[in-house]
């Protein structure tokens, strides 16, 4: 079995979530962070080949001799690669040529606006009548969105006021809003379902960074892998002596075998920071140019410019070359992580998707430049909405590790077989039995399933085809947040008719 090399670093993050980071000039609402990996084999090679690159721009290394990806100014990115001049566009080409189909890509980003949200709502939960992810969802989107001076500067100064000060933003929104319902219809119909809910609101907890969320999704994306073994190299920060926060997050997830390290000592890291930086340059350009920036702003459409579009050749092959890096390649569910609120990556992806398409920048003129960004913008709300409609699933993705039998075990340790056929049937007897049910669910093809606890073994057995309606209601109030297993169901079977009763 492989053993994989990983490094860990990051982008747009801020140390402490003040006032004064949310307001700075600088400030970018995600928090950005990459981990690149390669089989242990490949890794002189992989070296080699970094460190040809930084030989090749030494002149642009910082004064502690590193190559970092501060040297890419966020203003070059205005219009995303479109922006770019003739050198720095080949210097990304460069580095994004040392990517192969070999090499392993995570990324994640995370909201920390909604971080605040999540702590406002921590006690509440997906249940059968409210989905409390779509809440927290809206929420976020419209503090990221329009940026409130007075409900984000209550979060620090004044936090006994905050929720009074996120009713009264929610207020002023549906009445500007009402100069064009034809577009923000659906919106003002969600800040009116939150002004209810947040009538049960009144403080919000101390803040406090969390570091887990990336490292919750890189243990995601290495089970999806079936990478057991791995080392995960992370960019040193605070004193040398002491564990940082990132380390101690790493613990707190379950990863082993992780590592600190100067960023000057390591190529991979510092691969890892400039994949960080030209992801997170390319999620603020876009970012700076869809949201709104003050709640001033009239209720319009946003779109990109057209510049976005006037592209030469070798910067429409920079989005080509990392649309197969992030889209194509190694592609895995976990490659990419996000939270609730991830509308930003989800347009990054569908701007690279975009580009993608189009064979050469004749192709982008004929199909009329002037109109490529409403059709971006068609193409984007499509990729949300679908998104979106995903998110409402509370289902968990389950992934089957790979063996040479005909089955495999479920999420409670039960066989389930490959062909369903040799799955047994549970056998209901004429009158009444009483069984613990540790979960319901269904194979690929729709089929209902049930594993029952039986003298503590765990059995999966297909359901009579008269239960099936059962099965369903329960798959369906799973995925509304609302699981009501384990529990100890009745089956009764009287004159060919079945029923099931929850206890």
């Amino acid at each position: 079995m492989d053993t994989y090399k990983f490094y860990y670093d990051e982008s747009e993050h801020s140390r402490k979530i003040n006032y004064n980071t949310v307001t700075a000039p600088n400030y970018y609402d995600n928090f950005v962070t990459v981990v690149v990996g390669w089989a242990k084999e490949k890794e002189r090679e992989v070296f080699k080949k970094y460190e040809d690159f930084e030989n090749k721009y030494a002149d642009r290394k910082d004064r502690n001799g590193e190559l970092k990806s501060t040297t890419l100014k966020q203003r070059k990115f205005e219009c995303g690669f479109a922006s770019l001049d003739k050198a720095n566009t080949q210097f990304i080409m460069d580095f994004l040529s040392i990517f192969d189909e070999s090499t392993k890509l995570y990324f994640s980003v995370a909201s920390k606006i909604e971080y605040l949200v999540l702590q406002l709502f921590i006690g509440y939960q997906n249940n059968f009548i409210i989905d409390a992810d779509a809440v927290k969802y809206s929420i976020t989107k419209a503090l990221v969105a329009y940026r409130p001076q007075n409900v984000i500067k209550s979060i620090y100064d004044n936090p006994e006021e905050f929720v009074e000060e996120l009713k009264r933003f929610f207020r002023e929104r549906i009445e500007c809003n009402r100069s064009n319902m034809s577009l923000k219809e659906q919106e003002n119909e969600a800040f009116e379902n939150i002004l209810y809910i947040l009538d049960d609101i009144s403080a919000i907890p101390e803040l406090q960074w969390d570091y887990r969320m990336p490292f919750s999704g890189f243990t995601k994306y290495l089970q999806e892998e079936q990478i057991k073994n791995y080392a995960l190299v992370l960019d040193k920060e605070g004193e040398q002596n002491e564990a940082s926060r990132t380390m101690q997050a790493t613990c707190e997830v379950g990863l082993s075998n992780v590592t600190e390290e100067n960023s000057k000592d390591s190529c991979g890291l510092r691969m890892a920071d400039m994949m960080a930086g030209i992801i997170s340059k390319l999620l603020k350009a876009l970012c700076d140019e869809l949201h709104y920036h003050s709640i001033a702003e009239g209720p319009e459409k946003k779109l990109l410019d057209t510049k976005w579009f006037q592209l030469n050749e070798a910067q429409l092959n920079l989005y080509k070359k990392l649309y197969k890096i992030i889209c194509e390649w190694d592609n895995a569910w976990y490659k990419s992580y996000a939270g609730i609120y991830s509308d930003d990556l989800v347009c990054f992806i569908g701007l690279l998707g975009y580009m993608a398409h189009f064979e050469n920048t004749e192709q982008i003129i004929n199909e009329k430049l002037e109109m490529q960004s409403e059709y971006f913008n068609g193409y984007v709300c499509r990729q949300l909405s679908d998104y979106f409609n995903r998110r409402q699933s509370k289902l968990p993705i389950d992934f089957i590790d790979e063996n040479d039998k005909d089955y495999f075990l479920n999420n409670r340790g039960a066989k389930v077989y490959y062909d369903i056929t040799k799955q047994p049937i549970l056998q209901i007897a004429e009158g009444s039995q009483t069984e613990m049910v540790l979960s319901v669910g269904m194979n690929k093809s729709g089929i209902p399933l049930i594993t029952i606890s039986n003298e503590n073994n765990p059995v999966c057995y297909r359901l009579p085809e008269e239960l099936s309606d059962w099965a369903y209601t329960a798959i369906g109030m799973a995925n509304m947040g609302e699981n009501l297993f384990p529990s100890q169901v009745v089956f009764t079977k009287e004159k060919k008719r079945y029923f099931a009763d929850i206890l």
